[in-house]
């Protein structure tokens, strides 16, 4: 009895054994599963958090351009007699520094002059009697703003128009 009884529990750990296998591949498989969803959740909530601090940034961008703005008025309608004036070189100074600040966080401004107006990049302040053909912006009102090759401010234009 002892010996017809041996091959049934052989046969039974067998199967067991054979169940037990099956279920550790299901779970193991399960664990690679939750594991492969957790590390693309964590790839989706870096992007998610990268944008949330580009878009934190764009905005802080956007509050120093009108500075620089000024800045490059003042330096425009600087009359001769200052433009070597060593404490108005100190002020054009810092446009510099704004301008390499903005520089190394992805901004460049847009080079429009003798450009075919693009309402996506332009913003037409006014048409202006010119030679040159109809489109053409002939001035920069306002200088535009690219960061990371996406537009961030538009540049106000002046465009030519027929006689």
């Amino acid at each position: 009895m002892a010996s017809e009884q041996l091959p049934k529990s052989v046969n039974n750990l067998e199967e067991q054994l054979t169940e037990l296998a099956k279920q550790k591949q299901e779970y193991l498989a399960g664990w690679q599963r939750s594991r492969a969803d957790f590390l693309n959740y964590k790839k989706e909530e870096i992007k998610r958090f990268e944008k949330i601090i580009n878009f934190a940034n764009q905005g802080m961008i956007l509050k120093v351009l009108p500075l620089l703005d000024n800045l490059y008025l003042a330096e425009k309608n600087l009359p001769e007699n200052l433009k070597k004036n060593q404490y108005v070189q100190g002020l054009l100074q810092i446009k510099i520094q704004l301008e390499n600040l903005l520089k190394n966080q992805g901004v460049e401004p847009l080079e429009v002059i003798g450009k075919q107006f693009d309402p996506q990049f332009h913003e037409v302040v006014e048409e202006i009697e010119s030679d040159k053909e109809i489109g053409i912006i002939v001035e920069e009102i306002q200088k535009g703003y690219l960061i990371n090759q996406n537009l961030l401010r538009p540049a106000k234009v002046r465009v030519s128009k027929n006689k």
